[in-house]
């Protein structure tokens, strides 16, 4: 069986409370699990969020919308990870982030697929040179892959970000990167920003309403007619995240 643990937490320091702040009068985040269960791979959704009591009202919204809620480590993500998985006895996972309301399931079933067929101990679809907007991101891996990754993983990026200890050592992994066949890396679907909610927002109202199980090809469409979109949040840069844990690396790194 192939589930998704998809990690939550409302204290984002850049947008805090971002994965419940409503889009036409529903929780963002209940939007991206929305989209999430059209994926026809994957048997069952997992929410991961943290122990802290800030974390409380996603726990109430999985109960409300009857998916299951695993509550762990605020900070070591990859430890809540772990901990999910071990609970839940899974086999394979697909690790989804909710930032990224505008996720699209036959992507995800595409990534899968290319992780089974390839026989990877991992495969994603946002590695660097990166392919497709960022907000799109798929991860797959088996569980033993995971456990490896927790017991050796050390740095805090390591921890936080759950797989790059995974992809920085392909000596000892077999890691698959599951390309798009145009390269749309420059734009930016994911919600880290006010602009970047703004933006996810306009798409939501422009095309959920009369197609809700609208995909990438009708937001591309969308763009393509309504190119202002691109706009209001084309100034912010990926992977911002990642550069600050970098910074925590140095400082743990001067540590040992």
């Amino acid at each position: 069986m192939i589930f998704a643990i998809l990690q939550a937490r409302t204290s984002s320091t850049r947008l805090p409370g971002k994965v419940l702040k409503p889009i036409l009068g529903r929780p963002m985040l209940s939007l991206q699990i929305e989209r999430i269960q059209r994926s026809k791979k994957i048997d069952k959704i997992i929410v991961a969020t943290s122990n802290d009591r800030s974390d409380s009202d996603i726990e109430n919204l999985c109960i409300n919308i009857q998916i299951p809620c695993f509550r762990g480590s605020l900070d070591d993500v990859l430890d809540r990870f772990y901990q999910t998985a071990m609970q839940y006895k899974l086999e394979h996972v697909v690790r989804l982030t909710g930032d990224c309301p505008l996720i699209d399931p036959i992507i995800i079933d595409k990534v899968i697929s290319f992780y089974l067929e390839g026989d990877f101990d991992y495969a994603t679809n946002s590695m660097a040179p990166y392919t497709f907007p960022d907000g799109l991101d798929v991860e797959v891996f088996g569980f033993s892959v995971l456990e490896k990754a927790w017991h050796e993983a050390i740095l805090p990026s390591h921890r936080e970000h759950v797989t790059p200890f995974i992809r920085l050592h392909p000596e000892i992994f077999k890691v698959g990167y599951y390309k798009n066949e145009t390269d749309l890396s420059h734009l930016r679907w994911t919600v880290d920003e006010p602009e970047d909610f703004e933006f996810v927002s306009q798409i939501y109202k422009e095309l959920y309403p009369q197609y809700p199980i609208f995909i990438t090809e009708d937001i591309l469409e969308l763009i393509n007619r309504k190119p202002s979109l691109l706009g209001i949040n084309s100034h912010v840069e990926r992977n911002m995240g990642s550069k600050k844990s970098e910074e925590a690396d140095k400082l743990f790194s001067k540590k040992l």
